[in-house]
């Protein structure tokens, strides 16, 4: 299923659900980011998804953590919200979303690198690398307040 983003743009579809996501910065001890190039728009992004009935918020990004990337991670710490109704997300199935994401800081606890079907790529990018990569607005608002070691979280 293809997926199309758009920020501020006013020929953006409207939106026809919201969806509850998380997502994670994860990182390893040499401080290089867990990104993943996504199937389904070719961009690179942190990894994360959406909530299921069953899931907290931080076992979201557990969970999508380890089924996109086969790495398991410990939450260590909130990044913030990202709410902004000028991000719409349109899928190829005619489903256009809103979504409310929650953007945790994670550490690397275990598993092994996997790819799965959902990205064509997953890699450790060290922070000077992080620029050069393609990707939408959004990821690299989230990966910037990361970098900034906020003291409290971004919440927008």
């Amino acid at each position: 299923m293809a997926r199309t983003e758009y920020y501020d743009d006013p020929e953006a579809p409207t939106p026809n659900s919201l969806v509850v996501a998380a997502s994670a910065v994860v990182t390893n001890e040499n401080g290089d980011v867990l990104m993943q190039r996504r199937a389904d728009s070719g961009l690179w992004a942190l990894p994360g998804g959406g909530m299921e009935m069953s899931d907290s918020l931080p076992g979201t990004a557990v969970r999508e953590v380890k089924e996109e990337t086969g790495y398991d991670v410990e939450i260590t710490g909130l990044i913030g919200t990202y709410t902004d109704p000028r991000h719409v997300i349109a899928y190829s199935d005619g489903e256009v979303r809103r979504q409310f994401n929650v953007c945790f800081r994670a550490r690397l606890v275990g598993g092994e690198l996997r790819v799965s079907d959902e990205s064509l790529e997953v890699r450790w990018v060290p922070e000077d690398e992080l620029e050069a990569l393609p990707m939408h607005h959004t990821q690299r608002l989230r990966i910037a307040h990361y970098l900034e070691g906020r003291d409290s979280p971004y919440l927008g």
